[in-house]
């Protein structure tokens, strides 16, 4: 029996003898450790939002009703733009589409989504999109911090092999997926193989929990409605354009190899720059 741990911290002396992506098996149906964690992310994400907007004169039911619709959109644009920039994956298999189950969820499909249905929601339910907006946006990036989370616990999401003082050792038996790059920088440990990668989950997680930590504390100085969803933005595409340029698993754009995450981050942190600009001057006129 092979007692090696699952995952390594070499230069922090921490190790994890054993993750099982399964949480626990219902009626024969495995539910996984990863649903559970970005459920309890959108749960503790809805309440911070809830709150924010019972201070912002906005009625709190609205938020419940307002989470359905765009987890069934989100889900859906989030699965369309991952295979969007995966469809050498899917193209000889179309059925293959509509395996949720396999993964393949990109977030800024999902951000898309959002977007989308709460200026249709905002419009029916005659609130203001970027007040509703405003008190959305630190839910939403507590709900990444603690789905990236999930992404450790299935041992994806990481990048390129370091040394540096974060470093993370993954079993390679139980590695997601093992990339060509680090084929020839395996390391055996006790007689078993790992791979040592750059955590980029973990330093996704900590740089969203700085951007959430530095919104709550603006919130109240904003200046205008949606300067804080526009910060928001801002403040994760910043992370996002120097993170996504680690990770080995990127969504390329066609034979660019320019990944679509990188870029999309980029155009929005001039955008949303850009918005904060214009509206600050309006203010002041």
């Amino acid at each position: 029996m092979n007692l090696a741990p699952d995952i390594i911290f070499p230069n922090l002396g921490i190790e994890i003898n054993s993750i099982d992506p399964v949480a626990f098996s219902l009626f024969g149906l495995d539910v996984y450790w990863y649903g559970l964690i970005i459920g309890f992310g959108i749960l503790a994400g809805l309440f911070v939002a809830v709150q924010l907007g019972k201070r912002n004169g906005i009625d709190e039911a609205l938020y419940p009703d307002f989470l359905i619709y765009a987890l069934i959109v989100s889900v859906v644009s989030a699965r369309l733009f991952y295979v969007m920039f995966s469809w050498d994956e899917y193209k000889d298999n179309l059925v293959k589409i509509f395996a949720f189950r396999e993964g393949g969820l990109a977030i800024y499909g999902g951000i898309i989504g959002a977007v989308i249905t709460l200026i249709i929601f905002s419009k029916r339910k005659k609130v203001d999109f970027w007040n509703f907006a405003d008190t959305a946006a630190p839910g939403l990036i507590l709900g990444q911090i603690i789905g990236r989370w999930g992404n450790f616990v299935n041992m994806e999401a990481f990048g390129g092999y370091t040394e540096n003082h974060l470093a993370m050792m993954l079993k390679t038996t139980k590695a997601k997926y093992i990339p060509a790059q680090l084929l020839d920088k395996i390391k055996t440990v006790n007689g078993v193989e790992y791979i040592q990668v750059q955590p980029t989950f973990l330093y996704e997680s900590l740089w969203n929990l700085g951007v959430l930590v530095l919104l709550l504390i603006y919130f109240k100085r904003r200046k205008f409605n949606g300067e804080i969803f526009a910060l928001y933005l801002l403040g994760y595409g910043l992370g996002r354009v120097w993170i996504e340029g680690l990770r080995t698993d990127q969504l390329i754009i066609g034979g660019s190899g320019i990944p679509v995450s990188q870029l999309l981050a980029g155009v929005l942190i001039v955008v949303s720059l850009v918005f904060i600009i214009i509206m600050r001057r309006k203010r002041t006129r």
